[in-house]
């Protein structure tokens, strides 16, 4: 149902935002897989909250158990389940938004679907969800090493607002990306969007931006015609983060700028290979990955969650204005790239090991 996602490397998360706690169950992860504790804590401390003065200061320590699958520090190929206990939930600050539907929120419309909703903090719908993902991410960056010993996925931030940095996709690092609380590698620019982001909390506003992703060193061949293209599943994965509004590849939305003439990534042999002279594709074409770095970038909206009255209406219809009290993101995109990175390495083990059961025998 909505709540999984994966083919052969395959996830369900569960828990809400302010309930006992959130977390994933993973099948389809071989066995015999390097597994620790820590190799998942390390990407769920970057996505913690209360990591910087620009993110939510709810404080929660994020600490991961691992209930199943994993024996003596190697996965079993059995299921793992990863449960991470909420500590900091106070749901009586949410009351005031039982009867009355948060702008630009999922309450309205989880209301309309189920019936019923979780109003405390999003329930379903909160960022916290996305916990489960990233631990599961962690493991698929563990099956990534092993099939793909040499490949890399890195996300950072490019814009905040109407702020731009300058990255090289190809080069950057991760100690680049974390060099900072903005997570943008492009120090001038990141100091400007710290300013930004500061500014907009102190007038009970919101920013949004892009977190654009480069994964590198994968083999030609991940991705499956026609409706599983690779493309079309990142796009899926990543369009189903909270708060992402957009997602392009490559040359994306520009490539309706160019001609054919100048769109066209040419071949070349390089190093007695088979490669592209530019990858204005984004390392991905006919939907499967041709062996160039693979970038795209996700568009983030401002949260919706700020300090200001807004008009909206209550559940019996009638109109009111709100104004949001608590702890809440001013600019999701710091938190965001872990998210993305995740996601990425949940689509790229999954198309790897549905790679890897074509191969056929030497």
């Amino acid at each position: 149902m909505g709540s999984s996602f994966g083919q052969l490397f395959r996830i369900t998360t569960f828990g809400e935002s302010h309930g006992g706690g959130v977390g994933v169950v993973l099948d389809g992860c071989p066995s015999r897989i390097a597994l620790s504790p820590n190799d998942i804590q390390q990407e769920l401390d970057r996505r913690r909250p209360g990591q910087s003065a620009i993110v939510t200061q709810r404080q929660e320590s994020d600490r991961c158990e691992i209930l199943s699958g994993v024996f003596e520090g190697q996965t079993l190929g059995t299921p793992i389940a990863i449960l991470v206990r909420n500590e900091d939930a106070r749901p009586e600050a949410y009351r005031e938004m039982k009867d009355t539907y948060r702008p630009s929120h999922a309450d309205f419309t989880y209301q309309a679907k189920y019936g019923i909703r979780n109003w405390q903090g999003g329930g379903r719908a909160s960022a916290r969800e996305t916990i489960g993902r990233v631990a599961a991410g962690a493991v698929a960056r563990k099956v990534l090493a092993f099939l793909h010993p040499e490949s890399e996925i890195i996300a950072y931030v490019t814009d905040v607002y109407d702020l731009s940095a300058a990255v090289d996709s190809s080069v950057v690092t991760r100690a680049q990306v974390e060099a900072n609380a903005v997570r943008c590698p492009d120090k001038e620019a990141a100091r400007a969007m710290m300013r930004a982001i500061e500014q907009a909390r102190a007038e009970g506003d919101s920013l949004g931006g892009i977190v654009e992703c480069v994964a590198r060193n994968f083999s030609a061949g991940l991705g499956e015609p026609v409706f599983d293209k690779l493309e079309a599943d990142l796009a899926k994965a990543m369009l189903s983060l909270p708060a992402t509004k957009g997602f392009e590849i490559g040359a994306g939305f520009a490539a309706t700028r160019l001609r054919g003439s100048e769109h066209n990534d040419a071949f070349e042999i390089r190093d007695k290979e088979v490669r592209t002279a530019t990858n204005r594709s984004g390392g991905i074409q006919g939907g499967i990955s041709n062996g160039e770095d693979i970038v795209f970038r996700v568009a983030f909206k401002p949260t919706a969650t700020i300090a200001r009255a807004q008009q909206t209406v209550t559940t019996d219809k009638t109109e009111t204005t709100l104004a949001a009290r608590g702890r809440h993101d001013p600019c999701v995109l710091p938190r965001a790239v872990p998210m993305v990175e995740a996601m990425a390495a949940l689509v790229l083990c999954d198309h790897a090991l549905r790679q890897r059961a074509l191969a056929q025998p030497d």
